[in-house]
């Protein structure tokens, strides 16, 4: 065989296990679990993965039967792009599903606990899926336990650090919330840099900042963040937050949650997945007042062994995309299971623009605190706020919910502007969805005009490297008349479970694909 077959050979050898690995996951299953149904050894499915195992015809359609997955096609190994007939109306009903920000969270709070962790209904997205890698890089076991997104997690009482898998942890920034956890366990300890979504320089200064009164120093060195902890220290004063962010909140929740005495975090951000975080501690043993405020007092519990079961709540983000496609296609759907508390401004500022929907009562989410209700839309049309549109902490408008106001101002009457004051080059992608056709003209790196009504027509563009922007982008192909495509959703499937899939169940006509 010339080198050059050989080249080929193992070219295609890494594509089928790449194909492999992803389906696997996509299915919720280990090494293992793949392993036993296919009658062979942990090993040789990671050989397989790897793309260091020959395979026959007969074990690639046996992998393709257990994971349900056309493997044989081999030419489909590149990136995963979307094509989108608009034009059409939505209808008929769908759930929102459950916070990925919130998962992403009780996924590192679970390093907290010594017994076992079920988590109800997780978000099954790429950003779980790469901290999952993660976890079990360093010996927790992660189990789909049912259909339902069921998550079993268990934490050994030693975790190998040295094995991580470095390539998951640097695509997802997620990963900076184990400081919290890990100072705990370790004296001593590194982490790759975290990555995740293109939004501009996001320093991560401020973590360090809320961890520090706790005893832990952080270094930067070449591809890694250096910990070192000192036992036994303990915040002499309220630990006050530079900046009300998510992460930065549960970082230092935390990191107050074994620690033990009373730790008060000032400035601490109010938000959906900061309280669910809080609910969950709770049920650790952890003593939390003041959730839903900025002012939190932990009560710390230095060992945590305990079986629990947690549901995070629903995803206000997901919640506005929902309506988004709503509004953008002039459709009548009902959105059920929005988490009401966390919507409100929203929809009040929908509804100065002339919005139109029926709002039912309210009921409990399964973690027994957030409010949930069912909304039921209507063909509305808009017209242009009277003042700018800007996010604020909750409980103002969520900052990640900002950018579908661009696709929504795209469709009223008149002119908006957007200020999108939180990230440096977040509002520059919007302009993209000038190639459908829309007028957004980027005042700065923080300000967009946005002239409407759209006439929309399809285009093909490549999705942002920003989850939120990529999302708002196939909402304005579902309104375009004609054939759009959407390049490397990579991005999209990081937040959201199956939402082309869903989306066609409501009428929109979204094909996955591959480049052959």
């Amino acid at each position: 065989m010339s080198d050059t077959a050989e080249i080929d050979q193992d070219d295609y050898l890494a594509r089928i296990g790449t194909l492999i690995r992803d389906a696997r996951q996509h299915r919720g299953l280990t090494q293992a679990e793949l392993a036993t149904q296919l009658a062979t050894s942990q090993s040789a499915v990671n050989r397989i993965e790897k793309g260091l195992q020959n395979l026959t015809l007969e074990m690639l359609a046996r992998i393709g039967n257990v994971l349900n997955s056309e493997l044989v096609s081999v030419g489909t190994s590149g990136p995963s792009h979307l094509r989108v007939k608009g034009g059409t109306r939505l209808s008929g009903a769908i759930d929102v599903k459950s916070s990925k920000n919130a998962g992403v969270a009780l996924l590192c709070a679970s390093l907290l606990n010594a017994g076992t962790t079920v988590l109800r209904k997780v978000a099954r997205i790429e950003e779980v899926n790469r901290l999952l890698e993660v976890l079990e890089s360093i010996g927790v076991k992660a189990t789909w336990l049912n259909a339902e997104n069921d998550l079993e997690l268990v934490v050994p009482a030693d975790l190998d650090l040295n094995a991580m898998d470095a390539d998951a942890a640097r695509r997802t920034r997620s990963i900076i919330m184990f400081l919290g956890p890990l100072m705990h366990r370790y004296d001593d300890f590194e982490l790759p840099y975290a990555g995740g979504c293109d939004l501009g320089t996001r320093t991560v200064e401020p973590h360090m900042t809320a961890l520090r009164p706790f005893g832990l120093k952080v270094v930067a060195t070449e591809g890694s963040y250096h910990a070192a902890t000192a036992a036994g220290v303990v915040p002499e004063r309220p630990i006050v937050l530079t900046e009300r962010g998510d992460t930065v909140t549960e970082n230092a929740l935390l990191a107050a949650a074994r620690c033990d005495g009373v730790t008060v975090i000032r400035n601490a951000s109010p938000n959906y997945m900061v309280q669910d975080l809080c609910f969950f501690l709770v049920k650790l043993g952890v003593g939390v007042e003041g959730i839903g405020t900025t002012t939190l007092r932990v009560t710390g519990k230095p060992v945590i062994h305990c079986d629990v079961e947690y549901a995070p709540s629903e995803d206000p983000i997901e919640a506005m995309s929902l309506i988004a496609a709503a509004i953008v296609t002039r459709s009548s759907i009902t959105v059920r299971r929005v988490p009401i508390e966390f919507m409100e401004i929203e929809l009040a500022l929908l509804e100065e623009m002339g919005f139109q929907y029926d709002r039912g009562e309210e009921y409990p989410a399964e973690n027994g605190h957030t409010r949930l209700v069912d909304i039921t839309t209507h063909e509305s049309d808009l017209h242009a706020p009277i003042d700018k549109i800007h996010p604020m902490p909750f409980p103002g408008l969520n900052i990640d919910n900002l950018p579908f106001f661009a696709v929504i101002a795209a469709t009223a009457e008149g002119q908006t502007m957007l200020h999108d004051w939180v990230y440096e080059n977040r509002a520059i992608y919007l302009t993209e969805l000038n190639k459908l056709g829309a007028q957004v003209k980027l005042l700065d790196p923080h300000r967009v005009l946005i002239e409407g009504p759209t006439r929309w027509s399809g285009s093909e563009i490549v999705c942002p490297p920003a989850l939120r922007p990529a999302v708002v982008i196939l909402l304005a192909m579902l309104a375009a008349k004609g054939t759009s495509v959407l390049r490397s959703v990579y991005v999209i499937n990081r937040g959201y479970e199956d939402l082309a899939e869903r989306l066609n169940a409501l009428g929109a006509q979204i094909e996955t694909f591959r480049d052959i």
